[in-house]
């Protein structure tokens, strides 16, 4: 009897793994077992710019379409030259409708951050159009997805996505736990330059801090991940954070050298080998 219940458990288990889809977006995981994610942000359509980032380790890499002049042709070719690459392409969307979010997913992305959250159906709409049925009514079509992430991506895609809505106003802060408790969004982002935009608020002031804490403390008590500025990484209870973009860290960069620090792993005063930055990507 104890032979044949372990058999049996043992094919339970194995027929349980069998139908568990697989899992590839890295970010899901990481967020699940406590861990913090970092993306560095691309507006540039630049392939061998989008691949330097992607390679470079971060997280993921948040490719900025809501304030860039990037088109989804341009983004297919940044994925699909980058393929392989570490980090994990989340698209902020120009808007939660159903073709700028079904274009995004058929591009490849595998996180839609959904801006400018004021109302519930917003969000549900982005989860709608972002998931196949029986979960959303996202419709088959041409797509790049499967040479991405596999042949079995139909059966995965919904498995692997991750949903990320914005709170950039007063109005968002006032609805983010009707928010953050509504089935398939990860996480909830706290915006915080538009929020004192739109609140008139600087951070740091009493009623800033009381948004920000407002929004942090319903998103925690629904069991969901918080969003912010990479600057925001030590305050407590956040774990998904935006770096800044290609242009800033260009920038750092250049200060960095003018500076005369060294670049990472070689010592100072050894000139680095030319083409060394195109070695194997750093894992995350």
């Amino acid at each position: 009897m104890t032979r044949r219940f372990v058999f049996c458990f043992a094919l339970l288990a194995a027929t349980a793994m069998a139908q568990s889809p697989r899992i590839y977006n890295t970010v899901k995981t990481k967020l699940a077992a406590g861990k913090q994610v970092i993306g560095g942000t691309v507006s540039s359509s630049d392939p061998e710019i989008y691949c330097a980032m992607a390679n470079s380790g971060f997280d993921f890499m948040w490719i900025e379409m809501q304030h860039s002049p990037l088109n989804f042709h341009e983004v297919a070719t940044m994925l699909r030259a980058c393929k392989g690459s570490p980090s994990i392409p989340f698209i902020r969307v120009p808007d939660a409708t159903e073709g700028d979010i079904q274009k995004a997913m058929d591009v490849g992305a595998l996180g839609i951050i959904i801006p400018m959250v004021e109302s519930v159906e917003k969000v549900k709409n982005a989860i709608k159009f972002a998931n196949y049925p029986p979960i959303g009514k996202r419709s088959l079509g041409g797509g790049q997805y499967g040479a991405l992430w596999g042949s079995d991506y139909r059966q995965t895609a919904n498995a692997n996505l991750a949903i990320v809505a914005m709170i950039e106003s007063p109005a968002g802060v006032a609805i983010a736990d009707e928010i953050a408790s509504i089935p398939g969004v990860d996480a909830v982002f706290v915006a915080s330059t538009d929020l004192g935009s739109f609140s008139g608020l600087k951070q740091g002031d009493p009623q800033y801090e009381a948004l920000v804490s407002k929004t942090r403390d319903a998103v925690l008590k629904a069991g969901r991940k918080v969003g912010g500025p990479v600057a925001w990484r030590e305050r407590p209870g956040y774990t998904f954070f935006q770096a800044p973009g290609e242009t800033s860290l260009i920038r750092m960069g250049a200060e960095k050298v003018l500076g005369g620090a060294a670049e990472p792993g070689v010592k100072k005063g050894v000139a680095p080998i030319e083409g060394s930055e195109h070695n194997t990507p750093k894992k995350p």
